[in-house]
């Protein structure tokens, strides 16, 4: 009490200078935009290099043959990893947490560059919505397939039991174990769920939705090569979001590359991963260069590049 009546007394009054503290949170803001700035500057130049890559005519075009070597000759990989690597354990967490989703990753960030793009060009609304159902159709076509293969696979195998030696005892004598049939109408899921064996012709799934997925985000990513070049002239750039998920796309072929590869190298199944590859290669041929080639009045959703043009 007796030290605020002082300061009074001398004329001193506390006050917040609010020009020093504008210039402290000025000094301190400066550092960060120009991190910003530099980081901007980075997504930017990298995300025009990847464009002008995958849009390129040499990866449009070939891009097929080198993922077409990479599903004939990867099986050869494994002579050369090690059975002990991270990657040769099929419940890795690469493999639990994206392998087992794979089109559901694709499907969100497929969709989101679609329609990012689509804004940044201008698109109608309609036209946005006929470049998604492209994504649609594509998820319409794999729960098809997936559900025609559990069908053929059922079809074509049999499920075996490992016989007791108790119940056998001339079966010991022999070097290979006879097997027993149990039930002939019994399929897959449920034999394998009941730790029996089963054996018959079989198409890996995996193999065909990693290299559909590939297809599919180097046929939409390579559009965006073609969007930069014509934003330029009207001295327009596209918004950071759009650089983003664009570079998140690419991130993700990446991923799913290298799960391609770590499959066919850590746990080689001929002929079941070159058959699920084929496939892959015809679904995307089929759609690509197939239906979505169709006039867009017979309700087909049209290529990628299609409506870019301001």
């Amino acid at each position: 009490m007796n030290l605020k009546t002082e300061n009074s007394s001398n004329g001193f009054t506390p006050e917040i200078n609010l020009d020093k503290l504008h210039r402290m949170a000025a000094e301190l803001i400066l550092p960060g935009r120009s991190i910003l700035r530099l980081l901007n500057a980075a997504l930017e130049f990298v995300t025009n290099f990847l464009a002008r890559v995958l849009g390129s005519s040499l990866v449009r075009r070939h891009f097929h043959l080198l993922l077409s070597a990479l599903v004939l000759f990867g099986p050869a990989l494994s002579f050369w990893v090690s059975k002990y690597s991270i990657f040769a354990n099929s419940n890795h967490y690469l493999y639990r947490k994206f392998l087992r989703s794979t089109w559901g990753w694709t499907c969100i960030f497929t969709g989101s560059f679609i329609a990012l793009l689509s804004l940044s060009a201008r698109h109608p609304f309609s036209l946005c919505l006929r470049h998604l159902s492209r994504v649609g159709l594509a998820g319409l076509f794999w729960w098809g397939c997936r559900r025609l293969l559990t069908l053929l696979e059922d079809a074509a195998g049999t499920c075996y039991e490992p016989m007791n030696p108790a119940q056998d005892a001339q079966s010991s004598a022999s070097p290979v174990q006879p097997l027993l049939l149990l039930h002939e109408d019994q399929n897959k899921a449920s034999c394998l769920k009941a730790h029996m064996l089963w054996r018959g012709y079989e198409v890996s799934q995996d193999i065909l939705i990693l290299c559909f997925c590939c297809l599919l985000l180097v046929e939409e990513m390579s559009v965006f090569g073609s969007h930069l070049e014509q934003e330029k002239p009207l001295q327009r750039s596209p918004g950071t979001p759009l650089r983003v998920i664009f570079l998140l796309c690419v991130v993700l072929l990446l991923v799913w590359m290298f799960l391609l590869l770590c499959l066919l190298a850590y746990f080689p199944k001929f002929p079941s991963q070159q058959l699920g590859g084929a496939l892959g290669y015809l679904w995307w041929k089929g759609l690509y260069q197939g239906l979505y080639r169709l006039r867009s009045r017979w309700g087909c959703p049209g290529l990628p590049a299609e409506g870019l043009r301001l």
